[in-house]
């Protein structure tokens, strides 16, 4: 799995994934993205409940806490997300298919760790996982983090909704005004790179740094072809708001 992020690392710099701004029909047949984000997002939710189901009835308090943190994400992502895009977007059913995939071996991954392999007192009960510092710093990044992309994502949808009443053409891409986008084209990405960080603290193990450096590999380079998409149609407005791709300040 780590040799496979690098190489989707280096790959995304080449090749776009090819849905929402990016979208391009060398990826094959579409479906609606509303329909897309639940087939993809929704099998890491059931892996992450069905493996609860075998081996979490006798957990410690502090892996369910985890294990709720992580599901708190998903619930949004897999089941309330999809229903509040804006507009009649399309995902190509292969880069659905790769998501599913990688959910899939994610959920086990993260499952199996928290419910069959971690050391039986690894996190312990809740009010001792709260006190430590570990997950004080983690908690505070995955929240922060969470909220970065909700808001990120509730402002793309704002700054959509009023462009179809202005009679934009439907699939225009827009940079909301706020935020995160004060400093960067993807703040939502940002947001999941702080949110997965903060998981991986709390975790403290190798399944869920690897989730964090996977997602680092799909995001950042995603971002920068969003910056990339963004320059080439309203390059004047990125060079006066001095926006970057992911990183204030940085990249």
């Amino acid at each position: 799995m780590a040799v496979a992020g690098l190489a989707v690392f280096a790959t995304l710099y080449f090749v776009d994934a090819g849905y929402g701004i990016l979208l391009n029909s060398r990826w094959g047949k579409t479906i609606k993205s509303k329909i897309g984000w639940l087939i993809m997002e929704a099998p890491v939710f059931i892996v992450m409940a069905t493996l609860f189901l075998l081996y979490g009835r006798g957990a410690k308090s502090g892996n369910l806490l985890i294990f709720s943190m992580f599901m708190l994400h998903y619930l949004h992502r897999a089941f309330i997300y999809p229903h509040l895009i804006v507009g009649k977007g399309k995902m190509p059913i292969s880069i659905i298919s790769m998501g599913v995939f990688f959910n899939l071996v994610n959920g086990v991954l993260q499952g199996e760790w928290l419910f069959a392999h971690a050391p039986l007192d690894y996190y312990g009960e809740w009010p001792e996982l709260l006190a430590s510092p570990r997950f004080i710093v983690g908690a505070l990044l995955f929240f922060s983090g969470m909220a970065l992309n909700i808001d990120s994502d509730r402002r793309l949808r704002k700054a959509r909704r009023e462009g179809l009443l202005n009679g934009d053409k439907p699939g225009t891409h827009y940079i909301p005004y706020g935020g995160g986008f004060r400093f960067v084209t993807s703040p939502n990405y940002l947001g999941e790179l702080i949110e997965w960080l903060g998981f991986a603290i709390i975790c403290w193990s190798l399944p869920a740094a690897l989730f964090a450096f996977w997602t680092a590999a799909n995001l950042v380079p995603r971002a920068a072809s969003t910056w990339n998409r963004h320059k080439e149609q309203r390059g004047d407005e990125i060079k006066k708001r001095k926006l970057m791709r992911v990183f204030p300040y940085i990249y």
